[in-house]
């Protein structure tokens, strides 16, 4: 209960000394009464090859919740994305890996898998980046648009350092795109979020910036 390990590790530490434990009784006793243990032993054996071979999921599952809890890629508590799906993790066990999401579902992926996808931790730096990428209309100044989204982006929870920067970053066919780029700590960014995603709106509604959308004029000529 004092170290580092994750409840899952110390859980099976203990179940797996129990059972030795047992069996190691069962074997003393046995032999204390003159019971031949060479026998039974080479019996296990054999039950333990073919119980092997019956459950090869089950036990690539338990090797790799081994893999996890030794190497650390997330630890419980954190967001993380895992084989395409996104949550918090919210239990590790031999078999399985829990993740809660944002929306109140449950999703279990076997560990198996989840050594075998790419993981993306969110949670393993303290600071996380919020990107909001909007566009505009090449009617409006390009200054005019990237100072409005400075000031969408001064709101509560952001961090000062790094400072928040806006960028030009492609034209469309019928737009200029823009990106605003904001750190925050790990907890807040949802938050900041919506709040940045929302005021930008009025921000630009204020300062006359045209949101656009894809569209096509047709000219025609007599």
């Amino acid at each position: 209960r004092n170290s580092k390990l994750e409840k899952a590790a110390h859980a099976l530490i203990i179940s797996l000394a129990r059972v030795a434990m047992y069996i190691l009784l069962f074997l003393t006793a046995a032999s204390a009464l003159g019971i031949d243990v060479t026998g039974i032993v080479a019996l296990a054996s054999v039950l333990t090859l073919a119980l092997s071979l019956a459950l090869q999921n089950i036990l690539a599952n338990v090797i790799g919740g081994f893999t996890i809890l030794s190497t650390h890629p997330f630890h419980s508590g954190d967001y993380v994305e895992i084989a395409g799906q996104s949550g918090t993790v919210e239990e590790i066990n031999m078999t399985y890996t829990r993740l809660a999401t944002p929306d109140n579902k449950h999703i279990s992926i076997p560990n198996s898998a989840v050594i075998a996808a790419q993981i993306v931790n969110y949670s393993a730096a303290p600071t996380r980046r919020v990107e909001v990428v909007v566009t505009a209309s090449y009617d409006s100044p390009m200054q005019t648009v990237l100072d409005s989204l400075l000031a969408a982006g001064n709101v509560e929870k952001v961090l000062t350092d790094p400072a928040p920067q806006a960028y030009v970053t492609g034209y469309g066919d019928s737009a200029i795109s823009y990106s605003l780029r904001l750190w925050v700590k790990n907890e807040d960014y949802w938050d900041v979020y919506f709040a940045v995603t929302r005021r930008v709106k009025e921000i630009f509604d204020r300062e006359g910036v045209e949101m656009t959308y894809p569209h096509l004029n047709v000219h025609l000529d007599k």
